[in-house]
This record gives C-alpha cells, sequence and structure tokens, in this order.
C-alpha cells in the first residue's frame, strides 16, 4: 500500500504556541509511521474575515490554494488551540472560506469529503482543549460532512507538557497521540 499523505495544520499562528508544537509533534510522529508528510502554517493563507458579499465577487487566491492542499491528501491532522470554549476565529474563518470554494465543479465542501480528519488540543487549562474539540468535530462533521476519526487527544496543562525536543512528557497522552495518528494514517490508506 502507498504511504498516506497527511496534512497537518495547526490552529494558531502565535509565537511559541502549545499547538504549533503539537503540530510539530504529529508531524514528526507521523513521518515514523511512513507517512508523507506536509506541515504547513495558516499565516501562509491569510484571508479576510469570510463575506458572502466578499465570495460573490472573487474568492480569495489563499482559500483556492489551501483547498488544493488540503484535497492533495488523504489525512488531515489539526492541532486546535481553544478560544472562549470554542475554536479560533482564525481556524473557523479558513474552513469557512475552503468549504465555499468549488473549482471545475467540485461538489459544496469537495475538501472535506473523501479524506480522513483527526483533531487534537493543546491547553494549558486542566481541560485541554476539549471544548475547542467538540466545537471542532461539530464543525467539520455537521458543517462539512467530514469523516472525523473517534480519537482525539487533549493535552493538558501544555505549557508543562511538553520536555526540551518537544515531545510529550506525559507517556498515557503521548500514546495516546501515537494511537491517534496510527489511526489516521491507517485510515488515510483507504483513500490513497
Amino acid at each position: 500500500m502507498p504511504n498516506p499523505k497527511i496534512l497537518v495544520i495547526p490552529g494558531s499562528i502565535r509565537a511559541g504556541s502549545q499547538n504549533a508544537r503539537l503540530a510539530a509533534l504529529a508531524a514528526k510522529e507521523l513521518t515514523l509511521i511512513d507517512a508523507d508528510v506536509t506541515r504547513i502554517s495558516l499565516q501562509d493563507y491569510p484571508l479576510p474575515i469570510y463575506d458572502a458579499d466578499l465570495e460573490a465577487r472573487d474568492l480569495p487566491a489563499n482559500a483556492v490554494k489551501l483547498k488544493q492542499m488540503i484535497m492533495a491528501h488523504q489525512g488531515v491532522f489539526i492541532a486546535s488551540p481553544e478560544y472562549s470554549a470554542s475554536v479560533t476565529p482564525l481556524l473557523k474563518n479558513a474552513i469557512d472560506w475552503v468549504s465555499r470554494v468549488r473549482e471545475r465543479n467540485d461538489p459544496l465542501y469537495a475538501a472535506f469529503r473523501n479524506r480522513v480528519f483527526a483533531i487534537s488540543a493543546a491547553s494549558p487549562e486542566r481541560t485541554g482543549g476539549l471544548r475547542s474539540l467538540m466545537a471542532l468535530r461539530q464543525i467539520l462533521e455537521l458543517g462539512c460532512g467530514a469523516l472525523v476519526i473517534p480519537e482525539q487527544v487533549a493535552v493538558q496543562q501544555a505549557d508543562q507538557a511538553f520536555d526540551d525536543m518537544d515531545n510529550i512528557i506525559e507517556l498515557r497522552t503521548a500514546n495516546l497521540l501515537r494511537a491517534q495518528l496510527a489511526r489516521l494514517a491507517d485510515m488515510a490508506r483507504l483513500f490513497a
């Protein structure tokens, strides 16, 4: 079977983001299980706040590029920070724009179909970003029709959770992440 192509997206562009660290760790772990990994930053795809009037005039080029990037992969891993018990405006806005891009008579939500998603979060709080994961799962599954694997990882007290090599210190959480990523890779192979 071919190696699955997995896209890794941190939902934060903040300097020192724990979710950027989580995304980097996920990319490293996926590479170790022979996935073909691409890690991006949403900073490289700046988008205006979604507006249907703006969409009607012209889709932003970065929305098209981000949609094409997602569609070039069989799996997507998203590390989602938690803002006000939900996803970041940056991440939600990117999903909203990508969901509107239709090329070559694509069906609506084409970037979210025929691929598998995995979601995780890192937060300095004790919940580890679980509320953002609930919101993100709802957006992806109910809003966009995406297949999101049931395994999800919430890294609690993330400001103390990583060692100097950016590995998760707590063994149980580290093993949960590895299991989630293995499931993502296995499921992505089905779409290769």
